[in-house]
């Protein structure tokens, strides 16, 4: 089996979430047999895997003695696609079959292979990594009626690198300083709420709902859950976040994104003025575990450990 498309040798860096990770291993072994460097980073939160990988491969795209790729896996293969391309010069895509497999490396010279745990059988997943390895950028591929590429198209495949490798590293446009959902959210009317003094909110839409949320510096949400899972993004400010469900705790600043299941239980320490903007599925509800009061003693605690 060919192992790479050039003649740098080959290193894999593979990770994937706890919906993913039996899969993952399966691929690693599968790989080591095959006497592939693999660097494993074992089993973490989707989006920390893909991100982790996504920044890794970018970091080592101009190392002129390796070649690294990327082997992640989750639920459906498209999360940590999605976190793995937010870093420059990576070209993660989700790949059920051989056949996209094959035109993901051969149309858009894909280096990070993002694979379904929930929906691709080992077999299935152990001739799609085959592919991956085995086919070279520009190469006859199904999208191709699986012949050699004409001349016009070659030529815009092996200049669209040139272009792609631009994303992301481009001088940001000069502006107010503001990103978009700064902007919107300037002239949007917030309604305190009641149960988390320190706290306003702004609703967006309902059902699925969405909101912007502020809390002033100092604030507290004590210990407290919803019948729904809840993305979040902080878009100032910064803020701590204990799953005490899970026994866990973020540190979140600007542009850190966190998902929180339905009925985990959590408590949120702001440190700064912070706006987050927040969605989820259905109506509002929250049910506090603990009182102001409890959450204080509980966060003094910690700081004197």
């Amino acid at each position: 089996m060919a192992q790479q498309s050039t003649k740098r040798p080959l290193k894999i860096i593979a990770g994937a979430d706890s919906f993913g990770c039996n899969l993952k291993d399966v691929l690693v072994s599968q790989l080591r047999a095959l006497n592939i460097q693999v660097e494993d980073l074992g089993t973490d939160k989707y989006y920390s895997v893909g991100e982790e990988i996504g920044r890794r491969v970018s970091q080592a795209a101009d190392d002129p003695t390796v070649e690294t790729r990327g082997l992640v896996a989750c639920g459906t293969g498209v999360g940590v696609a999605i976190f793995a391309n937010k870093f420059p010069g990576v070209y993660a895509a989700t790949c059920l079959n051989t056949d996209e497999a094959r035109n993901a490396r051969s149309i858009n010279n894909c280096n990070v292979l993002a694979v379904s745990g929930m929906n691709t059988t080992p077999e299935v997943a152990s001739d799609v990594l085959k592919t991956f390895l085995e086919t070279p950028f520009k190469s006859p591929c199904p999208a191709s009626g699986s012949n050699p590429w004409p001349d016009e198209i070659d030529q815009f495949l092996e200049n669209s690198i040139h272009e792609m490798n631009k994303i992301g590293t481009s001088k940001p446009v000069e502006s107010s300083g503001d990103c978009h959902l700064c902007s919107l959210v300037k002239s949007r009317e917030f309604n305190a709420v009641d149960i988390m003094p320190g706290g306003s909110i702004s609703i967006v839409r309902e059902s699925p709902t969405s909101a912007f949320v502020r809390f002033t510096a100092g604030s507290v949400e004590p210990a407290h859950h919803h019948t729904f899972g809840h993305d979040l993004v902080v878009l100032k400010g910064s803020k701590r976040v204990w799953n005490l469900s899970k026994g866990e705790k973020y540190d979140l600043s600007i542009g850190d994104y966190l998902f929180t299941p339905a009925g985990d239980v959590h408590r949120v320490k702001y440190f700064e003025d912070t706006e987050f903007f927040i969605k989820w599925e259905g109506q509002w509800d929250l049910f506090l575990d603990e009182d102001h009061a409890a959450a204080n003693a509980a966060i003094d605690k910690e700081k004197e450990n």
